[in-house]
């Protein structure tokens, strides 16, 4: 049985006052998240360019601790994790977000949304002081992208996008993690579809270079 959103939100927090507290990153008890782990959480912005000529910055690495505190926030609830990743994701937005552009999110499938009680890249955005506009709709619902290689996720997300109403001029589209970068290709060629004439994308955190993706990823100084 799936309960509703509210009620899942108030069955992870009396777990969470029940449930001894444990740094996500190291296990340090008495503790979200230690200060030496939320060190590991300071930005190092990356520019790569995917194989649909979208560049995107991503403002973490997703390995070590980095990564247990992306999954603590996206799959065990822990929504408090949003303001130690908002500072990263600020980073990445002021790098890629230029004067007057329109700034969008990947959105959650319901089903994930019932699951988690939360849209995780929305309240990163919020935290990190962004106002996205909801400008992308599902048209179906893809299956986990988790375990699928780079053909794969391509062929999972093809035309399950599509923009709420036509669009014109400079459109950033974010995401928590890209990986092979099909979900933001997707989401871009929807947008250009509907009259975007420049997109670009911005993730919280990003894999090595894997198959499916182009470009060496390119250290930005900040």
């Amino acid at each position: 049985m799936i309960l509703p959103a509210p009620l899942t939100a108030a069955f992870r927090d009396a777990l969470t006052f029940w449930l001894p507290m444990a740094c996500v990153g190291c296990g340090t008890l008495d503790v979200a998240l230690c200060d030496e782990c939320r060190e590991h959480l300071a930005p190092g912005l990356m520019r790569r360019t995917l194989d649909s000529s979208l560049p995107v910055v991503g403002a973490l690495a997703f390995d070590g601790v980095a990564a247990r505190v992306i999954r603590a926030f996206k799959e065990e609830g822990r929504t408090s994790l949003a303001r130690d990743l908002a500072p990263a994701l600020a980073a990445a937005l002021a790098a890629s977000v230029p004067p007057g552009a329109r700034v969008t999110t990947v959105p959650s499938s319901r089903a994930a949304f019932r699951r988690r009680g939360y849209r995780p890249v929305e309240l990163l955005m919020r935290r990190a002081g962004g106002r996205p506009e909801r400008l992308l709709g599902l048209r179906g619902a893809p299956a986990d992208q988790r375990g699928l290689g780079g053909r794969e996720r391509r062929e999972n997300v093809r035309g399950v996008f599509q923009a709420r109403a036509a669009l014109s001029g400079t459109v950033v589209v974010v995401d928590d993690v890209v990986t092979t970068g099909a979900t933001l290709a997707e989401a871009a060629r929807a947008l250009r579809a509907a009259g975007a004439t420049d997109v670009r994308a911005v993730a919280l955190a990003h894999t090595p270079r894997r198959g499916g993706s182009a470009g060496e990823p390119e250290v930005i100084r900040t």
